[in-house]
């Protein structure tokens, strides 16, 4: 199978697809919108670069991608948005699919990358039917481990800290849990929320003064018609408007 993979670069002249082949140890993981490292030119350091295609011949000789990285950021349909924001705006496809990327993971130096964050998850691992057997026929024991054992069945999949505090129950009851088979425990990716522990503070709507609002008043009036208009805004440091072009589709 081969990739087409177009090279993390400025530069314009390598604004287009490359070929690259497949390894068949890489397949399962190489898929459409993977970030993947390929050999390039003469370069001894790899490049890194998107895939945005898959397809089954190429008419080139081609080289091994040598790595996949294996979050996948890019969906197709970023892909799509990035080939129509590169013909809108003038810039490399590149440019336009490291928009959206994850704040921190756009540097090429994977070590200066910002790392996923992770946690281990319990789940599991026996029906509930076996653990209510078990537990009536004295083969757990402890009351802790009965403790943890009927907080899961009703709070599957909960993170290992959630179940030491709502269950109030230590880390070594959980490993011994996992241990004899009756949970598991399973390391996922945790989104990242920068607004967690930040209060944000409800605003009021803002009152518009004179000349505001006849600007505002006039683009309104080209929306409602339909009209491809242009408007010039000019205001001073601190009117609430920066000195902007806007396109009124």
């Amino acid at each position: 199978m081969i990739a087409e993979v177009i090279l993390n670069s400025n530069a314009k002249q390598l604004n287009r697809v490359f070929d690259y082949h497949i390894p068949e140890t890489l397949l399962p993981k190489v898929t459409i919108g993977s970030r993947v490292f390929v050999p390039f030119s003469n370069r001894k350091e790899p490049e890194e670069g998107f895939v945005v295609n898959i397809k089954e011949t190429s008419p080139y000789e081609v080289k091994d991608i040598l790595q996949v990285n294996e979050n996948n950021y890019v969906s197709e349909e970023y892909l799509k948005l990035a080939n129509w924001m590169a013909k809108r705006y003038f810039c490399n496809v590149s440019d336009a699919i490291k928009l959206m990327l994850p704040p921190g993971t756009t540097t090429k130096v994977i070590e200066n990358r910002v790392k996923e964050k992770v946690a281990n998850f319990v789940y599991l691992k026996k029906d509930t039917e076996e653990i209510e057997e078990d537990i009536e026929t004295k083969k757990v024991k402890s009351s802790k481990q009965i403790r943890a054992l009927e907080f899961l069945k009703e709070n599957d999949g909960i993170l290992v800290s959630d179940l030491e505090i709502f269950a109030d129950v230590s880390k070594a009851v959980i490993n011994t849990l996992e241990k004899n088979g009756y949970i598991e425990l399973i390391e996922k990716i945790v989104e990242r929320n920068p607004f967690l522990h930040k209060a944000v503070k409800a605003s009021s709507d803002l009152v518009l003064n004179e000349e505001q609002q006849k600007a505002y008043d006039t683009i309104c009036e080209a929306m409602e018609d339909h009209l491809y208009s242009e408007f010039l805004l000019f205001g001073v440091t601190g009117s609430r408007k920066n000195r902007s072009l806007f396109t009124i589709n």
